[in-house]
């Protein structure tokens, strides 16, 4: 668990970093008299449908890789490795697929998005470069993964492809470029960062490229062609599910781009939440994947409990910093006007995020064991749940319709894997101190907002901000929630000390 609990620290203050880059684009996104916010709207659209279509042009390669990579490893040289080489080519194809099914598809999209956002068609085909750059990151992203990398790769995805989008930011904020020049370039950002990560792996001999056939390749191919095929459709069911909110909301509610505009800053400021999720997910993959190789059960369920702790605790303190200042937030930071619409959407679409944070690395476990099929059964339904209630409530509550039905089928989705790893490997993540945490960090935030609710602008952000976490620590030290917290704790009290004597 301690290199699990550094790689997690050091990515998530990565992460964080990156998030901050983050939070200063979407300032300057929304800031008033920059960008209009259909524009804005387009930057996520072109995003959410590049993902799409990346889900289709990896055809099922990435789970190959997290599932087999230990047996490479054990059993072939690096120069008979062919684990990379394999996935390459399987990318190229799919990707090839993508660009035939984005020509074939493009008259469906200009009979659905010509009506509200006209302006996504003018740039339809931009997606793809966009798609390729994801692809190629990504299937290196899991090899530097399995290298110990994780850090560095967390800093690419984080931070440096907001530095790249910051300076295009600027660059059309000044004048320098126009607005089609922007999402030009603003498609090759995921490009950009691919290609510095192959760079970098090459240069520190953690990649190797063959394309001769291994053994291991051949030993394994039925299982191997067996788990792509069925994790390639969970896949695309999942990525669905987790893009189709704004696809839906940009074809069939009224404001088009402008209500997808509101609905991608809500979701970038619930988004905030899920961080310390995404770095400990980067860290234990490659811990859980050769657990189930070696039949290590118990660090398994370690891994399980102490996920979910840390996890719900660390949701639950963001969570609640940006709703006890969300309404000052938006004055202070002179946010257009009309994205203050959006506030109950962070505040639904937050509860989601705290739910499946504080169900800890559940995925991660099925996936990376032999029973992963269940993981497309789960897929399957979440967008069986998602997509038809996306719809009906985005026609009925607008954006705040599809925030509901996206908490609604998350909790079901991570209620069935719960009862699922439960019942097959009698493990589950909760105990006594889960309830501890949700009635001790419910309780701070009342009392803070009680005594400095009258309060506005920056003093009162700062002042509610250091009163809850003073008291949020305070009381997971206490109640001694989580043994990382304990064991952090302990560690700069040593320093301390240390330091201390030596003085």
């Amino acid at each position: 668990m301690g290199h699990i609990r550094r790689q997690t620290i050091l990515s998530s203050i990565i992460i964080y970093l990156g998030f901050a880059i983050g939070l200063l684009n979407t300032y300057l996104y929304v800031k008033h008299g920059t960008f209009t916010l259909e524009q804005y709207g387009l930057t996520r659209l072109l995003n959410d449908v590049s993902a799409t279509f990346f889900s289709f042009g990896t055809l099922g390669v990435v789970s190959y890789i997290y599932k087999f990579h230990p047996f490479y490893k054990n059993n072939l040289s690096k120069k008979e490795n062919d684990q990379l080489g394999f996935s390459l080519l399987i990318i190229l194809l799919g990707f090839l697929l993508v660009v035939a099914g984005s020509i074939f598809l493009k008259p469906l999209f200009i009979r659905k998005f010509s009506e509200r956002s006209l302006l996504f068609i003018k740039y339809y085909y931009w997606t793809l470069p966009f798609t390729l750059g994801l692809l190629l990151f990504t299937i290196f992203e899991a090899f530097a993964w399995f290298a110990q990398r994780s850090i560095f790769t967390n800093f690419l995805r984080e931070t440096g492809l907001r530095l790249i989008q910051l300076i295009l930011i600027i660059c059309f904020i000044v004048g320098w470029i126009n607005f089609d020049e922007f999402i030009k370039w603003f498609s090759f950002c995921y490009l950009v960062i691919a290609l510095v990560l192959i760079v970098y792996l090459v240069r520190k001999n953690s990649v190797h490229f063959t394309f001769k056939i291994s053994r291991v390749t051949k030993k394994f191919s039925k299982k191997i062609g067996s788990l792509m095929l069925l994790i390639y459709g969970g896949l695309i069911v999942n990525t669905l599910a987790q893009y189709i909110d704004s696809i839906i909301i940009a074809s069939i509610s009224d404001g088009g781009l402008t209500d997808v505009g509101i609905y991608t800053l809500a979701t970038f400021i619930a988004t905030t939440i899920s961080v310390p999720q995404r770095s400990i997910i980067s860290a234990t993959v490659p811990v859980l994947s050769n657990s189930w190789k070696t039949k290590n059960y118990d660090e398994i369920k370690r891994i399980y409990n102490r996920t979910s702790i840390n996890l719900l605790l660390l949701s639950l303190l963001i969570f609640f910093i940006i709703w006890l200042n969300v309404n000052d937030l938006f004055t202070v930071l002179n946010i257009n006007k009309d994205f203050e619409a959006g506030k109950m959407v962070i505040l639904i679409l937050g509860i989601s995020k705290i739910i499946d944070a504080g169900t800890g690395v559940n995925s991660q476990i099925i996936g990376t064991s032999n029973l992963w099929r269940f993981e497309v059964l789960t897929g399957v339904l979440l967008l069986s749940i998602s997509i038809p209630l996306n719809y009906f409530l985005v026609k009925q509550m607008g954006i705040n319709g599809s925030a509901l039905s996206n908490l609604i089928a998350f909790a079901i989705y991570n209620a069935v894997r719960l009862f699922f790893i439960y019942r097959r490997f009698s493990m589950q993540p909760f105990t006594a101190k889960t309830v501890y945490a949700v009635l001790a960090t419910v309780s701070i935030y009342a009392g803070c907002y009680l005594l400095l609710n009258n309060m506005h602008g920056w003093i009162a952000i700062f002042l509610r901000s250091a009163m809850f976490v003073l008291l949020f620590a305070v009381a997971v030290i206490k109640l001694r929630i989580s043994p990382d917290a304990d064991f952090l704790l302990a560690n700069v009290l040593s320093k301390i000390l240390k330091n201390k004597k030596i003085d």
